[in-house]
């Protein structure tokens, strides 16, 4: 018989109510990097080790995409996080500095970006082990977020992340709010909800194997402006998933600056990295459970 014959949602987390930001702000914006370099081809394919030419997509976000994007945020004032590969730190440690030193969290991205799937628990225990020690030897930091690869998740996983030190989560789409994930009917890690619409890898990226048609200017910045603006009105967060081998992109570039400047004309956004909303949704629960 069907584990679904009684329906039930799958996501057991309470609604976050009566919410609010820091300072009176209306929304949050919640700019968020999946920094891959070339671990998203070798761990899509172990055969593109020696494909030097496909390798080189992810080559472009350390040599240019990267410096760029750190570049365009300091112009604009705006806090980011960098969910980070271990193997990015092992391959680029400097660069993983400068996201640091601009002022920057880094966040879990796993080791060699496997993506988690049910029954592979031993795997992404690995995964977030050799990560976390990566960062650990190579910048001396211990992150508190993870984004999955490919965005995905399930139970035991949730509880291997939280046994690991790690406080919060940014891949589940079901919320504009930050909410506690109820995991085998025990609080689990914080959730900032993804709005999938800002993956500038669905509209920014084609390549041999994976041919498509890419997205132009009007088509995204348009889409990226009107998300934000109802979310900003419903008082929201809104979580981008953009990488800096696409976004790091001429073309692309000038978007992501585009809808910056977009943001940046309200003065009611919050500007937070992931820490700090995990910080802050933990300090509603405080009041919350006082009351």
């Amino acid at each position: 018989m069907s584990q679904f014959t009684n329906p039930e949602p799958v996501n057991k987390a309470p609604l976050t109510e009566n919410f609010t930001w820091p300072e009176g702000k209306k929304s949050a914006l919640f700019t968020s990097f999946d920094v891959d370099a070339e671990s998203v081809w070798l761990g899509m394919d172990a055969k593109n080790e020696e494909r030097l030419v496909t390798l080189s997509y992810g080559g472009y976000e350390a040599r240019v995409g990267l410096p760029k994007i750190l570049e365009l945020l300091a112009r604009h004032e705006v806090p980011a996080t960098f969910f980070v590969t271990g193997w990015t730190v092992d391959a680029y440690p400097g660069l993983c500095e400068a996201i640091l030193k601009g002022g920057h969290e880094i966040g879990h991205h796993g080791y060699m970006h496997y993506r988690p799937e049910p029954g592979n628990l031993d795997l992404m225990a690995e995964e977030i082990d050799r990560g976390l020690e990566a960062m650990q030897r190579r910048l001396g930091i211990t992150p508190v977020g993870y984004r999955a690869p490919g965005g995905e998740g399930y139970n035991d996983f949730l509880d291997l992340m939280q046994q690991r030190g790690l406080r919060y989560s940014s891949s589940w789409r079901d919320d504009i709010l930050p909410y506690r994930h109820v995991v085998k009917g025990k609080p689990g890690m914080v959730e900032i909800p993804v709005n999938f619409s800002y993956d500038d890898w669905l509209y920014g990226i084609t390549h041999r194997t994976a041919s498509r048609a890419l997205f132009g200017r009007e088509a995204v910045l348009g889409i990226w402006k009107d998300e934000f603006d109802q979310t900003h009105e419903w008082g929201g967060v809104t979580t981008t998933v953009l990488h800096p081998q696409v976004s790091g992109r001429p073309m692309r570039f000038k978007i992501l600056h585009e809808f910056l400047s977009h943001v940046r004309a309200h003065d009611d956004v919050w500007l937070a990295t992931g820490k700090d909303i995990s910080t802050h949704f933990e300090s509603y629960e405080a009041v919350r459970d006082r009351s």
